[in-house]
């Protein structure tokens, strides 16, 4: 059984959401990350549990409380309005705010245990020399959490591919703007349309095995370089 035109029109927008959704969380993400990986604030432990908190939250929970904060009479909803921005949900910007929040952790923690694997000794050597705070990070942090970043990156992509309450709650079903392949899968289901449901599951089966086999040899070449 092969991808009907909806099943295609599904992962075009799958893979620009979780291509959207990694560009981004990198640039946010790192010096989130960044400061988790050097401060020795207080309150350090709580801003880590915040980010970790979709691990561990169902994602129908943080889909609704989406839903209600940017809706109609909810602060975020409110404030898009102000802006001239309109609703987010069931649009694909709020499918993006949502995936953004929901693969955070995916981002920030490979970054973090990057960053702190870098140490010290490359930061005094950089500061001898005079580079200042920006061209220490672009020109010696960077390089050298290079594996943390293509960890990030992958992990990310990948999570953003396989959501499924998050994108439901706030994106909803619409196809061609919010109707992504998990949500396609879902569909045919409940239409009882098992071989097209099990055409797009074995892909996603295929797709998941192929990052884990791709992060396990990259660890394995980060372990023979650095190790």
């Amino acid at each position: 059984m092969g991808f009907t035109r909806e099943d295609w029109q599904a992962i075009a927008l799958t893979l620009k959401l979780a291509a959207t959704t990694t560009a981004l969380l990198l640039v946010l993400a790192a010096p989130l990350a960044w400061w988790l990986a050097r401060t020795q604030a207080r309150w350090r432990g709580a801003v880590a549990a915040v980010v970790a908190l979709p691990l561990v939250l169902p994602p129908t929970v943080l889909g609704f409380y989406l839903l209600v904060t940017f809706g109609p009479q909810g602060w975020g909803g409110q404030l898009t309005q102000s802006l001239g921005l309109g609703l987010l949900p069931f649009t694909f910007a709020g499918l993006l705010v949502g995936s953004m929040l929901y693969s955070l952790p995916f981002a920030v923690q490979p970054l973090q245990h990057a960053f702190e694997s870098v140490g010290r000794r490359p930061l005094e050597v950089a500061a001898t020399l005079r580079a200042g705070p920006l061209d220490t990070f672009f020109h010696v942090v960077l390089p050298l959490a290079r594996g943390g970043i293509i960890q990030a990156a992958v992990l990310s992509f990948a999570h953003t591919v396989g959501e499924f309450g998050v994108v439901l709650m706030i994106g909803g079903n619409i196809p061609g703007q919010t109707r992504v392949v998990s949500t396609q899968i879902y569909g045919h289901v409940e239409a009882m349309q098992y071989p097209q449901a099990h055409a797009l599951a074995l892909g996603m089966l295929a797709f998941s095995f192929a990052v884990l086999l791709a992060l396990a040899l990259l660890n394995r070449r980060s372990t023979r370089v650095f190790g």
